[in-house]
């Protein structure tokens, strides 16, 4: 009894400590602010599924490694690492200056120092099914058999992790950059449990003050944090405020009248007023902001559940190859591009893997351009001249994006398509694609990792959803072949031909209509330096400064 009541005790003075209802900003100090319209649902790595969630957590939290702004993988808390040559065991030297934030629930509530093993308690968790981390997917390539002369997730002392993978995985080091994979205390997960999403602790540039939700978030300096900007301690910024306005007018107008640092995406209730026709800032803002722009390594496409044990599919005319291909070349995407996004973004015409990835080329992927005369011969293949008898198709998908649909809608009439268009609440919208419910769906995917394997992942037949990403249930036999022994290639070249045949086979079968690569876009207040933009578009703030 007296162990539990001393446990309470910790808990409610580490909630008390939180100041869970004091939203207010540290006064006269330098902090970074933005907003989030799409809000956050969790601060603990283990659901950091979303672009919010990532953007909060990787300002927390560290991993064995991480990603730069030219893609690489680089030192985290592993200062170094060795690949067995036959790729199968990976071993991790860590610093041992690296230590968690304080808290209440450490001896003296002060932060120890990271170990390997919290490593191994923290990698476990990720797969332990009472958790439902949707990371759960990152270790499947992990050998937890117990014939194998490693299992797992092994710390041979305190500064020294090994993992053992089942078979040669080239991407995995860089799955291991991804928030998932951030060490987290025991102690504290042991306290908290299901509650860590609001009071993380973490080894990050920023440690946890407080969190209204659907209000404010503020994350304040680690005077303690080990990265250096060269003889400089990190981070530079005293705090870091995230607001949850989800109007996004409201967004731009906080942005320009300067309460706001950071505006990030492109959205339609402001872009014409940002930017021009040609995707260039316009002139009257071009002295209070600055502009960065980069591929996105994020592909915007249509998908089409096209699984015909499923009755939906059965009874709909998307089950016909030829329909999906007349619609593919229904409609023109540099129109779409030019008039709808002010030219942000690429059109999608070299399949799903986007530009910025190392393995896209445009030369040996051709993909799908606007040809109406190919649609309408498709349709007449089918059965549907002139698109005379074809039913009604319905296109799902959000307001945000209710103005391409139209676009779409417009373009595929004239050619004899009718498309009815169907407009969901975001998490309506995302649940129902998530469990096939939905024929033809707007979705984008956005990489986890910088290795086209994680597009190709999405027409894997074992990751039929709702278990995994293939949300169109896509099932290709050739496919499969390929995209298995994929795997075991490390050659590069040799890895990304195979990815090549994969993209064709997916073309050919039209599972999805890509729409676009995006671009990865941020207007920054002119007194903000050290924002560094990258092809994942993830946000660090740790070399960030204000003037």
């Amino acid at each position: 009894m007296n162990k539990i009541y001393f446990v309470y005790c910790l808990f409610i003075l580490a909630l008390s400590s939180c100041g869970v209802s004091d939203d207010k900003e540290p006064n006269g100090k330098n902090v970074f602010r933005y907003n989030e319209s799409a809000g956050i649902t969790s601060l603990d790595p283990a659901f950091a599924s979303n672009f919010e969630n990532v953007s909060a957590v990787n300002q927390l939290f560290n991993g064995l490694v991480q990603m730069n702004s030219r893609l690489e993988v680089t030192p985290c808390i592993a200062k170094s690492w060795e690949i067995s040559k036959d790729g199968l065991l990976y071993t991790f030297h860590l610093r041992n200056d690296v230590y968690f934030h304080d808290s209440p629930i450490f001896e003296k509530g002060i932060g120890r120092r990271v170990l390997a093993s919290d490593f191994v308690h923290s990698f476990y968790r990720i797969i332990n099914p009472r958790i439902s981390s949707p990371g759960a997917w990152i270790f499947n390539d992990v050998d937890f058999s117990e014939k194998s002369d490693y299992s797992g997730f092994i710390a041979l002392d305190d500064t020294t992790l090994q993992i053992h993978l089942k078979n040669p995985f080239p991407p995995f080091l860089g799955i291991l950059t991804m928030q998932y994979c951030s060490v987290i205390p025991f102690e504290v997960i042991e306290v908290y449990e299901d509650d860590f999403r609001s009071n993380p602790v973490g080894t990050g540039p920023f440690k946890f003050k407080t969190w209204k939700e659907g209000v404010k978030l503020i994350m304040v300096k680690n005077d303690k944090y080990f990265e250096k900007d060269k003889d400089q301690k990190l981070p530079y910024l005293d705090a870091v405020s995230i607001s949850f306005i989800k109007e996004r007018q409201s967004e731009f107008m906080e942005f320009v009248s300067g309460k706001f640092d950071l505006l990030s995406g492109l959205d339609g209730a402001y872009k014409d007023v940002l930017l021009t026709h040609d995707g260039k800032l316009n002139k009257q803002y071009k002295e209070q902001f600055d502009m960065q722009s980069i591929p996105f390594l994020k592909t915007d496409y249509i998908g089409i559940l096209v699984d015909e044990k499923l009755k939906r599919v059965k009874d709909s005319p998307l089950k016909i190859k030829k329909i999906r291909q007349a619609i593919n070349y229904g409609f023109d995407r540099n129109e779409m591009i030019k008039y709808l996004r002010n030219n942000i973004g690429t059109p999608a015409i070299s399949g799903v893997i986007p530009m910025g990835m190392p393995s896209f080329d445009a030369k040996k992927v051709v993909g799908y351009t606007y040809k109406p005369d190919s649609a309408r011969k498709l349709l007449e293949e089918a059965g549907y001249p002139n698109g005379k008898g074809l039913p009604e198709i319905t296109l799902s998908t959000t307001v945000v994006y209710q103005d391409m649909s139209e676009f779409i809608q417009s373009q595929l009439a004239e050619v004899g398509i009718k498309i009815k268009i169907e407009v969901l609440p975001t998490a309506i919208h995302m649940e129902q694609s998530a469990r096939a419910r939905l024929n033809m769906f707007r979705k984008s995917w956005v990489a986890d990792y910088p290795d086209a394997e994680n597009y190709l992942a999405l027409f894997y037949s074992k990751n039929f959803c709702p278990i995994g990403p293939n949300y169109t249930h896509f099932k290709n036999q050739r496919f499969d072949q390929l995209y298995e022994r994929a795997k075991w290639i490390t050659n590069d070249d040799e890895r990304f031909e195979i990815y090549h045949q994969m993209e064709k086979i997916i073309l050919e079968e039209a599972p999805i209509i890509p729409l676009y690569y995006d671009q990865a876009v941020r207007f920054s207040a002119k007194n903000v330096t050290g924002l560094e933009i990258n092809p994942m578009n993830l946000l660090t703030l740790k070399r960030v400064k204000k003037s």
